[in-house]
């Protein structure tokens, strides 16, 4: 319904696991990396528990599409059965072929799976097994659980097994009688929410890959989506699709605090109440009490005034100073809207303009009526990227960039963004720094920028496992400078396994899609977060790498 109004291509708060839609946190990094060491470690248990909601099953999804060639994954997605239909579901989901004679027998069935598991071990694969909502194995069945871990030659565990479950598994693992099961756990991690600044990357995230070009919910917005869902993943997308929905029915562009409350309301059907309220109800009743004192002692007889008042130093010095006389209230902010900055310097908005102002912060000569801009930027060692982005991607960039705006009689108009923080934009008009809102710039700017970078490479192309050459090898040089470190020496030129997890990790730190290859927007933030002292930056806070 309220696709087309946002410009979306998909709804990006579904709660259906999708991989796509992936947001690494660095706690949901971690919990991936233990999955991941208990199908690359033989032997023993992993255990991996998280509240409902929090995103246990959409890590499971990324597992196996992780999950190395050589191993085979049974998944039981409800482990309420017996014994024997656990073991047979273990088979069906290797596709071991079961007679019908041997489906009630526990010994036939665990004969059965051992003597495959023999036979993967010998063809060098390793077979796991993943049991999610594990809180609900019953005790019987998480002691057969643990007898599979004996099936073994001489040198390692032939099955490796993978609990996952809510924090009501953490309790039943510690139970006296499962003792034998919980010494045999090699890992264990717990899934927490996320974090203010998780969450409101999270809502940004999914937008990003649904297709948005702005930020939708502004920043007020984000606060109160952490505070009621307080950062379980589940929650905050049902908040902020029934928050997208109220938006489209108000015809309002912008989600405000205000509809992610009325949002939450309808979700947990109660009323919600914005955070400063419990505040102003005390403010309010400690006013009514010191009201009330002030009534009482008008009221009071005269001599009882007298003798009960302090004597006049004292009170003298309990009373509150009065303020300056010449002290005047606070003024209004005069600051200009983007419309009337526009209309102000219409004259500076053109495309040679704006490329003239983009290319003198790069030190760089811009000739307007010659030859295109990106080719005279290339010629001076600058790339330019042409995309449709969001505020988002911009901060992630990190790059001041030319916007193409549109005002309200259809006009456009090219302006330099040389500032972004989470509330406002620097734009250069008129010769000097301008200050809109990023509410009010999203009225005008639809997605399409351009931006200027200084690559580190002399061609610049996507970089992927089993490549080399000096592209790589500086690839390898700046990811170990941006972890503050040294590369190690000889530095390698080839695009091996090591290289891929650490553009990964890189990756995975800045919110970029987690897949090891080094591509044109991997390539820009790295040069972003090694950028020199007269690189310009929209935000320059510690960023510059020297």
């Amino acid at each position: 319904m309220y696709l087309s109004f946002f410009g979306l291509n998909e709804k990006p708060f579904a709660i259906t696991p999708d991989p796509r839609y992936l947001y690494l946190s660095e706690r949901h990094a971690e919990a991936l990396a233990h999955l991941l060491y208990g199908i690359n470690e033989a032997g023993g248990f992993v255990q991996l528990t998280g509240e409902v909601g929090t995103g246990k099953t959409t890590i499971v999804r990324s597992l196996l599409a992780q999950a190395p060639k050589d191993a085979e994954i049974a998944l039981i997605l409800n482990p309420r059965m017996t014994a024997p239909e656990f073991l047979l579901t273990i088979c069906e989901e290797l596709g071991i072929g079961v007679p019908d004679s041997a489906q009630g027998s526990l010994k036939d069935l665990v004969d059965i799976l051992n003597q495959y598991l023999l036979r993967a071990h010998a063809a060098g694969r390793r077979v796991v097994l993943v049991v999610d909502e594990a809180q609900n194995l019953a005790t019987d069945l998480l002691e057969q659980v643990r007898l599979l871990t004996n099936l073994e030659t001489d040198t390692r565990k032939l099955l490796q097994i993978i609990l996952i479950g809510q924090p009501e598994l953490r309790e039943l693992l510690a139970r006296n009688e499962l003792r034998q099961l919980a010494q045999r756990i090699t890992g264990r991690y717990h899934l927490d929410p996320l974090s203010r600044a998780e969450t409101a990357a999270y809502v940004r995230h999914r937008l990003r890959v649904a297709g948005a070009t702005t930020d939708i919910f502004s920043a007020a917005a984000l606060r109160e989506v952490y505070r009621l869902s307080g950062g379980v993943p589940r929650v905050i997308n049902v908040i902020c699709d029934r928050a997208l929905l109220g938006a489209y029915t108000q015809d309002r562009h912008r989600v405000t605090s205000a509809l992610v409350r009325r949002a939450a309301a309808e979700v947990f059907d109660r009323r919600i109440v914005p955070p400063w309220v419990p505040w102003a109800a005390t403010a309010a009743t400690a006013l009514v009490v010191t009201l009330g004192a002030a009534t009482l002692w008008q009221l009071a007889p005269p001599a009882l005034r007298l003798d009960d008042a302090p004597p006049a130093a004292t009170a003298a010095a309990a009373e509150p100073p009065a303020p300056p006389a010449a002290e005047e209230a606070p003024q209004e902010s005069t600051r200009a809207t983007l419309a009337e900055l526009l209309a102000a310097h219409q004259s500076e908005t053109d495309t040679d303009s704006a490329f003239r102002k983009l290319f003198s912060m790069w030190k760089a000569k811009y000739v307007a009526g010659r030859v295109d801009p990106c080719t005279q930027a290339t010629r001076q060692g600058l790339e330019c990227l042409v995309q449709r982005g969001s505020f988002g991607q911009l901060r992630l960039y990190n790059r001041p960039a030319i916007l193409v705006l549109n005002d309200d009689s259809g006009a456009s108009h090219q302006v330099v963004l040389t500032g972004l923080t989470d509330e406002t934009a620097r734009l250069d008009l008129g010769g000097a720094p301008q200050e809109v809102s990023i509410g009010d710039l999203s009225r005008y700017w639809f997605g399409d920028f351009v931006l200027l970078w200084r690559p580190g490479t002399r061609d610049v192309k996507t970089l992927s496992l089993g490549m080399r050459g000096e592209d790589v090898r500086w690839l390898r040089e700046s990811l170990h400078r941006a972890q503050g470190l040294e590369p190690p020496e000889p530095v390698s030129d080839v695009f091996d396994a090591e290289l891929s997890r650490l553009v990964m990790d890189f990756q995975r730190r800045h919110r970029l899609t987690v897949d090891g290859i080094a591509g044109v927007q991997t390539q820009i933030v790295l040069n972003s977060a090694l950028a020199g002292a007269d690189t310009p930056l929209l935000n320059d806070n510690g960023a510059h790498g020297g």
